[in-house]
């Protein structure tokens, strides 16, 4: 018979909770946050109230059971899980909080009390609203069930029904029953599946897809993540409490990461730590590095894994330092992107932040140097895609390269040349306006003109104000304050026969302009509209405008076609003139 990797274990819901509230069992962990909708969790408690059977739960022997080791930063954990859940986290997770009225946390990283109402003349459980909540047929939280004796239970909602109608003796008796049937839930049978401890993460996350419907794949940030609540669990509560007040404006006067660049999520910033920690950007690497794994000789070890944490809590206190935070995001701005709106890759953020915490904090690069290097990298690597294509070996590959190096200097000599390898003159002159040649509202290439645009001080096409103000208006009404203007009007392109929305809206076909001008200029032909707003300008602003704009000679006059191809190369000298500002550091 072929060894299995799991056993199978019974369990009480019950059971389940006290095991869960010792920190036996590791909730939350791989899959977050709780994604169920109450309705989802109204028909789970229905379907065993019912005796319907709810299926099992997954679980992964830790191994931590009975071992030296402690949990850090939850006082009311009295174990180290030895059990972290892999399938039915979202089950358990609903049953816990509804049973311990705990809060979950939602995907916009707020807490919420999940309130399952229940009728028990009907046995009807439903997601509360006004019409329950008046109505004194429910119950309208059945967590109180749950915590506190059922005889005071069921004695206050008699008195209540009572008081708004007549109760006779065979319904208080009905009542009691079902009441007590929802009490005894915690009884409800389940079958957990543990897998082995020495099952490898590989293995748990084939497992997981292989037996689970929806196909969900789990990820290395995954079981770091997973890992982090076993040993670690204030790191990883930080790392949410920081992403979820990146998106939420602070009380005026308090510091705070919030921002309209970077709302990162747990995941990219425990990038940034590994990062900063190890100088390694693949994950598998780092999971086994926190789990005590000696890489040259595959032994593991407690001591090791509690000196691999050490470095990770290091590196965190320094990435979600909120001076280092908000120094980084004055050089997303400083690299000419202004809002989230125009980063096309994240990953970029993330390894530039790596790079600027270990100029800073490892190296000792002067802040001056410093930020001019990143602003410099950052606009490189977001203008060519760096870490669009498998953006863990690339960042891997640039973290090695750093590994060796002892100085300040060196640092930036190994930024520089990375940066000059990258943007040849080739890339200049024919890569960069083939990457024009394209209609993707979100073009790496089309960011990066508006960014060298904001680096140029470029105003807006017939307008006076800078594209900088008009990208980050101090509010935002109901049109955007620039919009992207079709030089080439959609419908007079039609009229000309060019019917294909590809052909219609090449970034080349594209300007930025006040949203009034652009409701203004309509369909108009721009033989027609051109002289009339070029007009409102000397002839100095308007060439100075035609330059910031890449808008070729007599462009107004030309065949379609032949404005597109004597377009593109200009708006890569526009975007290569942007590098060009940040390159000269006595700018």
């Amino acid at each position: 018979m072929t060894d299995t990797l799991f056993k199978e274990v019974h369990y009480s819901l019950g059971g389940l909770i006290n095991d869960i509230g010792l920190g036996r069992i590791g909730l939350p962990d791989i899959q977050r946050p709780f994604v169920w909708a109450n309705a989802k969790v109204r028909d789970l408690f229905d379907s065993m109230y019912r005796g319907y059977p709810v299926g099992y739960f997954l679980f992964w022997q830790t191994g931590a059971e009975g071992a030296d080791t402690k949990v850090i930063g939850d006082s009311n954990k009295q174990k180290t899980p030895s059990l972290l859940i892999v399938d039915g986290q979202q089950r358990l997770t609903s049953l816990y909080a509804v049973i311990r009225r705990e809060a979950v946390l939602r995907e916009n990283f707020e807490r919420e009390h999940i309130r399952i109402a229940f009728r028990p003349q009907s046995g009807i459980f439903a997601v509360p609203d006004a019409t329950t909540e008046r109505d004194p047929e429910y119950i309208v939280d059945i967590s109180e069930v749950f915590n506190r004796p059922t005889h005071k239970t069921i004695a206050e909602y008699l008195k209540r029904l009572s008081a708004a109608r007549e109760v006779s003796d065979a319904e208080e008796e009905k009542i009691a029953d079902a009441i007590g049937r929802l009490a005894g839930l915690t009884n409800f049978p389940f079958i957990a599946l543990e897998l082995s401890q020495q099952c490898t993460e590989e293995q748990v996350a084939d497992v997981f897809v292989r037996i689970n419907s929806e196909g969900k794949k789990l990820n290395q940030s995954d079981f770091i993540l997973t890992l982090m609540s076993v040993f670690w669990d204030d790191g990883r509560s930080e790392l949410e409490q920081f992403c979820r007040a990146a998106r939420q404006p602070a009380p005026a006067g308090q510091p705070s990461p919030f921002n309209q660049i970077f709302q990162p999520d747990p995941d990219h910033l425990l990038r940034v730590d590994v990062g900063v920690a190890f100088r390694r950007a693949r994950l598998e690497n780092v999971y086994s590095l926190l789990r005590g794994k000696d890489l040259a000789t595959g032994e593991a070890s407690p001591g090791l894994r509690d000196s691999q944490f050490s470095k990770l809590r290091g590196a965190q206190a320094r990435v979600l330092n909120l001076t280092y935070w908000a120094d980084f995001l004055n050089i997303v701005r400083a690299a000419g992107y202004r809002s989230e709106k125009t980063i096309s890759s994240v990953n970029a953020l993330v390894f530039a932040y790596q790079l600027y915490l270990l100029g800073r904090t490892e190296y000792g690069v002067e802040g001056f140097q410093l930020k001019n290097a990143i602003a410099r990298w950052l606009y490189m690597s977001l203008l060519t895609g760096r870490f669009t294509a498998s953006p863990e070996s690339r960042m891997e590959q640039d973290l090695a390269a750093l590994r060796e190096l002892k100085s300040g200097d060196q640092f930036l000599t190994r930024l520089a040349a990375v940066e000059i390898a990258t943007l040849t003159d080739d890339y200049w002159t024919k890569t960069l306006p083939m990457d024009l040649a394209t209609s993707a509202g979100r073009s790496p290439a089309l960011f990066g003109f508006y960014a060298a645009q904001t680096l140029l001080g470029a105003r807006a096409l017939f307008s006076k104000s800078p594209v900088a103000d008009l990208l980050d208006p101090p509010a935002q009404g109901q049109k955007k304050a620039l919009e992207r203007h079709h030089l080439f009007p959609k419908h007079y392109l039609k009229k000309q026969g060019i019917e294909s929305i590809r052909d219609i809206n090449q970034i080349a076909n594209f300007a930025l302009v006040e949203w009034d001008d652009n409701i203004a200029i309509s369909d108009g032909p721009p033989a027609s509209y051109w002289p009339q707003y070029a007009a409102r300008f000397s002839t100095d602003e308007l060439a100075r405008m035609c330059e910031w704009h890449a808008l070729p000679d007599g462009w107004w006059s030309m065949a379609y076609d032949e404005f597109l191809a004597a377009r593109r190369p200009l708006i890569a000298r526009v975007i290569r003139a942007g590098y060009e500002k940040l390159a000269d550091s006595t700018a």
